[in-house]
């Protein structure tokens, strides 16, 4: 049996990550949550594959921001058992750009210090493997006809992507010097059960649902575009890299770098297609209005593209098409309102 630790395992990408793992495997599961920002108890202990397996999870109370000390290591014994620790599977961060442009300062600030708290956790523990959860964002814009390969170059358009290459660079660094042992993964938009309606997929389907007017990104012609994945798929993906990646130790001979993986959609699409698409599924009329990406949200970048050829040369292959994860989750968020 692996023990993981899993953070922001009450957040939406976090809890799929759970329900997943708790499915298809037999590790045991400690998930460390602040309870503080987007992430709800209901989460975790609503899920069936909690109320399952419960007796592979320990849920762990505690603030990232806060590094753990002496006093609060005395609370959680079990994650310092002679056994040790074989995977971190860090996926806790604020994730809102628009949360991130109204008031930048404590959102970067949380997401570097909930980052040098888990590295320094794993100096400590010494895990086999320690996944860095990062966005499709950190590279910035993707001109028609580009969809960015691993490594390359680094170009963040607001503060949240910013903060993410902060926690790429901080991990990466901690590979390098300290020889922990980093995976990062970008992951491009992701869609499920239980997301925030903050978050474009879950928004559609509440607006379109009550009637209300959809805003879409862009004018005729020229509309924002995505490659859309379910949030199942990140987490089949999450671990296969997790039992098949092997991690490399820094060679300063023959220029080793970090394993980096792009997990994406099969399937790209430009924001209005995708509205009209929820809407047909739902059976209700589209309303929308066209908004000028800048005029709402500075630093909007009107494409993000990854490419997920080399993950995909490995032998993965995600268990879910957009087509009938997208029908999955408005199916069970309409018979769920209560995350509407």
């Amino acid at each position: 049996m692996q023990k993981v630790i899993l953070t922001g395992a009450s957040g939406f990408a976090g809890s799929h990550i759970l329900e997943h793992l708790l499915e298809n495997t037999d590790w045991y599961i400690y998930c460390i949550a602040s309870w503080k920002h987007k992430g709800t108890p209901e989460r975790i202990f609503e899920s069936e594959y909690y109320q399952k397996h419960k007796d592979r999870v320990e849920v762990i109370t505690h603030d990232l921001v806060s590094p753990f000390t002496e006093q609060t290591k005395n609370k959680f014994k079990g994650l310092y058992v002679s056994e040790g620790i074989d995977y971190i599977i860090n996926i806790a961060s604020e994730s809102h750009v628009d949360r991130s442009i109204e008031e930048p300062v404590p959102f970067v600030k949380n997401n570097v210090d909930l980052v040098l708290t888990m590295l320094e956790l794993a100096r400590e523990l010494k895990p086999k493997k320690f996944l860095q959860f990062s966005t499709d964002e950190v590279y910035g814009v993707a001109p028609e006809g580009v969809n960015h390969k691993e490594w390359a170059s680094i170009h963040p358009s607001n503060p949240y992507s910013a903060s993410k290459a902060a926690q790429e660079a901080i991990a990466y660094s901690y590979w390098r010097t300290y020889g922990v042992p980093v995976i990062i993964t970008n992951t491009m938009n992701l869609f499920g059960e239980r997301q925030d309606s903050e978050k474009y997929v879950a928004q559609l389907i509440k607006k379109i649902n009550n009637g209300d007017t959809v805003t879409v990104h862009g004018r005729e012609g020229y509309i924002g575009s995505r490659y859309y994945l379910h949030a199942r798929n990140m987490a089949d993906a999450v671990q296969y890299i997790m039992e098949n990646v092997e991690v490399n130790l820094f060679d300063d001979q023959d220029n080793t770098v970090i394993p980096r993986f792009n997990i994406v959609g099969d399937i790209e699409l430009d924001n209005l297609t995708l509205a009209k698409k929820v809407a047909d599924i739902m059976g209700k009329e589209l309303k929308y209005e066209l908004v000028d990406f800048h005029a709402t949200r500075p630093g909007h970048d009107r494409r993000y593209a990854l490419d997920g050829t080399k993950l995909k040369e490995t032998g993965w292959t995600a268990p879910l098409s957009f087509e009938d994860s997208l029908k999955k989750s408005i199916d069970w968020t309409l018979s769920h309102p209560e995350w509407m």
